[in-house]
């Protein structure tokens, strides 16, 4: 039988979905209409890479 392998993989994910509810929070409670709502929630979802690209264009990546 073949042994199985388990991977730790740390709180990423915790970090990652409690700062996408916050980031949902704040897109949907400042959203004047339904379209911005809508497209809060894909920011929210996306909120990491947005992070990294303006963070590589801070450092002048």
């Amino acid at each position: 039988m073949k042994e199985r392998v388990q991977i730790n993989k740390g709180a990423g994910g915790a970090v990652y979905g409690l700062g996408m509810a916050g980031a949902a929070l704040y897109y949907l409670t400042t959203a004047e209409g339904f379209a911005d709502g809508a497209l809060g929630l894909l920011k929210a979802l996306l909120w990491p890479a947005f992070m990294v690209y303006e963070a590589l264009a801070f450092f002048g990546a």
